[in-house]
């Protein structure tokens, strides 16, 4: 056997001992977790280190100094096949140095926990037995407290009085939350969150119940904008996309979006949403007609775009 297999083998046996799912005991997962501790073949483990690294770096970590090659659309799969497991077991941090950084920032990294950090640095000695004892009698401790630090870092929006979600943090989210509670209350008055989506784990908040009501089952949330909301004054579904880092409601969005709620018994809105006037001279030639704008620093304010209405829907024949 290999010096590099000899590694990847005995990693592969502390991942089981850790108690990571059958999913996560792969050379793959392995491979990351000597990247985070940057334990190249002839390293010794107590030199185990702790360096911020980001996906891109843990796979070119892995291919120098292990000749394993990933292919570049392999990168989701070691995100959420490895280290996302590492994150809930409590193996390793997320943005430890900047926690509040968005979650599809590409400056998003992680780092070996300090606790596992001191435990694999005993692997290979007399030592190792007891402390990983010690570890795992903790590790329960340790993941409810890191879970913590994450929610406190978690976006606060007030869907309804006294009803309130959470979002992954980030200006996405943020601007997310002033649609709801800046936007919705002041030209959509009484109307109701049907979704919000979140950079996280998509479904931010979602009523499959509500939308069904009004015609539209969605099995897919891919192509959702990222907030529906029903004003049922006027019986219609404003579908507002958010623009921080991604598009307008543009020609072909319009078309997704009209496709996707073609079934809905309300009229549809198209709203799209910008942090600020600056922000959405970037993409003023490429915004839909027969659509609206709302810019959160100017919250007072709509930006028409066409069409006979100040705000509604249009009839498509």
């Amino acid at each position: 056997m290999t010096e590099r297999a000899e590694y990847i083998l005995a990693t592969k046996q502390i991942l089981v001992s850790l108690g990571l799912p059958r999913a996560q005991q792969n050379e793959r997962s392995a491979l990351a977790l000597l990247a985070l501790i940057n334990l190249a073949p002839g390293k010794a483990w107590r030199d185990a280190e702790n360096p911020l690294m980001g996906i891109t770096p843990i796979m070119d970590w892995v291919r120098q100094h292990y000749g394993k090659a990933y292919a570049p659309n392999t990168r989701e799969t070691v995100r959420r096949q490895t280290m996302h497991q590492f994150v809930a077991a409590g193996i390793a941090l997320y943005n430890p140095d900047q926690p509040n950084r968005p979650v599809n920032s590409p400056k998003a990294v992680y780092q070996i926990e300090p606790a596992a950090l001191t435990l694999l640095r005993t692997f290979g000695t007399a030592d190792w037995h007891n402390a990983l004892t010690t570890y795992l009698s903790d590790r329960e401790t340790l993941i409810a407290r890191y879970a913590k630090e994450r929610e406190q870092n978690q976006v606060p929006v007030q869907i309804a009085v006294g009803k309130r979600i959470s979002l992954s943090p980030g200006d996405h989210s943020e601007l997310i939350k002033q649609v709801i509670e800046v936007f919705a209350p002041r030209f959509a008055p009484g109307s109701v969150l049907v979704y919000a989506g979140d950079t996280g784990d998509k479904w931010g908040y979602f009523d499959a119940v509500l939308l069904a009501g009004l015609g539209v089952v969605i099995d897919s949330h891919g192509k959702m904008p990222d907030v529906v909301l029903h004003y049922p004054a006027r019986n219609w579904l404003l579908l507002v996309e958010t623009v921080t880092s991604h598009g307008p409601v543009d020609g072909k969005r319009y078309s997704e979006l009209a496709q996707l709620f073609s079934t809905a018994t309300a009229g549809l809105v198209y709203v799209t949403a910008f942090p600020s006037r600056s922000a959405m001279v970037r993409y003023l030639a490429e915004i839909a007609w027969e659509t609206e704008v709302w810019v959160a620093n100017a919250p007072s304010h709509l930006i028409h775009f066409n069409g006979e209405r100040f705000l509604g829907p249009y009839d498509e024949t």
